[in-house]
């Protein structure tokens, strides 16, 4: 069973970085697509950003040109590289999986695997 654990959370100032993290356990083979999902109170889940299986990147609009995802197949690790964070950045961010070769799934509900989450606070 795939197991997904976050981490590197924290509060900032606006402007400020954050590295998230995501590991992964209990994958059963190397196709895959991994995807960063936020939730700020009181709103819906939001689609962040993924990275395929072939390692294509994609991003929301709102975050293009801020923030990085990375991949570490070797250490099964997925990471958010996020610079020039802004208060709307706010929200307790996810990590989810889902095996496939297609492109990448921007639906929350087309993930069968999640992380707890880690909350990221920016303040101004």
């Amino acid at each position: 069973q795939v197991q997904l654990v976050e981490s590197g959370g924290g509060s900032v100032q606006a402007g400020g970085s954050l590295r998230l993290s995501c590991a992964a356990s209990g994958i059963g083979n190397s196709n895959y697509c991994m995807t960063w999902f936020r939730q700020a109170a009181g709103k819906q889940r939001e689609w962040v950003s993924s990275i395929t299986s072939g390692y294509t990147t994609i991003y929301a609009n709102s975050v293009k040109g801020r923030f990085t995802i990375s991949r570490d197949g070797a250490k099964n690790t997925l990471y958010l590289q996020m610079n020039s964070l802004k208060p709307e950045d706010t929200a307790m961010y996810y990590c989810a999986l889902r095996y496939g070769s297609r492109n990448y799934w921007s639906s929350a509900g087309d993930y069968p695997f999640w992380g707890p989450g880690t909350q990221v606070t920016v303040s101004s």
